[in-house]
């Protein structure tokens, strides 16, 4: 059976403790890739279904990596493994359980820089004000937290709490999930949607 260390292993790397590795990294985390697809569901659609079926209570439990293990395989994973499709919003509601579980206990003080940003990323995703309001209180904190050498990447990752927010603030939802969602776009949201670079 999948582990955690094997899940945070593949994900993160030595980025934890080497901010060199962040560039390259990047691709993997933030660039589609059809073979970066097909990799995450050959070796981690078993672990998804487990974890969702009461495994992440136990992940959870073994402390801060562990819970940060779960929700990366529920928060990013199901994005890779069914990218255009409604399954891929599926596991929100219980990542961000773990997430807020996580945070009650402050497990996330306990991780490095690149952790924390996928241990916050679940309220990022989220299409309500309040998550918005927290992913961009926790992603100011961990810019002004971070080490030398995540500080730029962090703040990046800041930027992009924002501008998530303002599209909830705009909206109330994100257009760009809508005809996945089966949502009908209003004509604001259909000009929105005919900029380049909009959507997530």
């Amino acid at each position: 059976m999948t582990s955690p260390e094997e899940v945070l292993d593949y994900w993160l790397g030595d980025t934890p403790t080497n901010p060199a590795s962040l560039s390259e990294k990047n691709k993997l985390w933030f660039m589609k890739s059809i073979e970066t697809d097909a990799e995450i569901a050959d070796r981690f659609v078993p672990v998804m279904g487990e974890l969702a079926a009461g495994l992440a209570a136990d992940w959870a439990e073994r402390g801060a990596r562990g819970r940060l293990a779960a929700i990366i395989v529920l928060d990013q994973f199901s994005r890779n493994v069914f990218r255009g499709h409604r399954y891929s919003f599926m596991h929100d509601p219980l990542s961000r359980f773990l997430m807020q579980t996580g945070l009650e206990r402050g497990e996330d003080k306990e991780l490095s820089e690149p952790e924390r940003v996928f241990f916050y990323l679940p309220a990022e995703h989220s299409e309500t004000m309040a998550n918005q309001n927290l992913s961009v209180k926790l992603f100011e904190a961990l810019t002004e937290e971070a080490r030398e050498g995540y500080r730029e990447f962090c703040s990046t990752t800041l930027d992009y709490a924002y501008r998530h927010r303002e599209v909830i603030e705009k909206f109330g939802r994100f257009p760009h999930r809508n005809e996945v969602l089966g949502r009908t776009s209003t004509p604001e949201e259909k000009d929105y949607l005919a900029q380049p670079g909009a959507g997530f």
